[in-house]
């Protein structure tokens, strides 16, 4: 198990202005950039990963370090692959200590906005330092609650959690009793080499989702129920 504490969080201005369309001299802007300066001055994101090898395959299931994952869609992606990589990446909690007032729905939004390049740049940092220490290459990741219900149950959150221990001790972030996480800018996930173009959202039916990354593939889709 490897951890990293001190990622840079790329939270550059322009780019954040230009993501919230904030004209670059407009009040809006300049409060924002005190915002953002608060931020870059305490950000810490965080990633604890750990390599972790398949022990079995049954059914709709998969074995992984003695824990059982229940997905026929995990499943099937791990056919061919013998060593993962786990891992919980998040913003760090620090961010969570700006004090905005509760009211201030625009600030709590931009806030979330930087949480969120903060993640990225976590688990950027993530995928390339595996890449250079395993020499992979493509890869994939796979996330309990991502896509449709049936992709991979966000309860399996709590087995995904027990691979690493206490992951609140180790970089704070803790699940709640629906499996969500705090931060809510975490992510938790299996990362895995793959030889196809797999994204989560390409098996998902919600249209409306606001973090859509791909488009629904029925014939992917229709692939993985053969």
């Amino acid at each position: 198990m490897e951890i990293f504490k001190q990622i840079k969080a790329e939270l550059e201005l322009a780019s954040l202005l230009e993501k919230l369309h904030l004209e670059a001299q407009s009040d809006d802007a300049k409060e924002f950039g005190e915002l953002l300066e608060k931020a870059r001055a305490i950000a810490a994101p965080k990633v604890v990963y750990k390599t972790a090898y398949i022990d079995e395959r049954q059914g709709d299931s998969v074995t992984i370090e003695g824990i059982r994952f229940n997905s026929h869609i995990l499943r099937k992606n791990l056919e061919k692959v013998e060593r993962v990589f786990a891992y919980v990446a998040t913003c760090g909690t620090e961010l969570d200590g700006i004090d905005i007032p509760k009211d201030d729905m625009l600030k709590q939004y931009w806030l979330d906005n930087i949480k969120s390049v903060a993640l990225f740049s976590a688990r950027q940092y993530l995928v390339e330092y595996l890449k250079n220490k395993y020499a992979l290459g493509k890869t994939a990741a796979m996330a309990p609650g991502s896509g449709n219900i049936d992709v991979w149950p966000i309860e399996q959150q709590k087995e995904l959690f027990s691979v690493f221990g206490n992951v609140e001790e180790i970089i704070g972030v803790k699940l709640t009793e629906s499996f969500l996480m705090i931060p809510n800018k975490s992510v938790s996930g299996i990362i895995f080499p793959t030889e196809i173009n797999y994204e989560s959202c390409k098996l998902c039916t919600r249209e409306q989702c606001p973090n859509r990354r791909a488009p629904f593939d029925k014939k992917l889709s229709e692939s993985y129920n053969k």
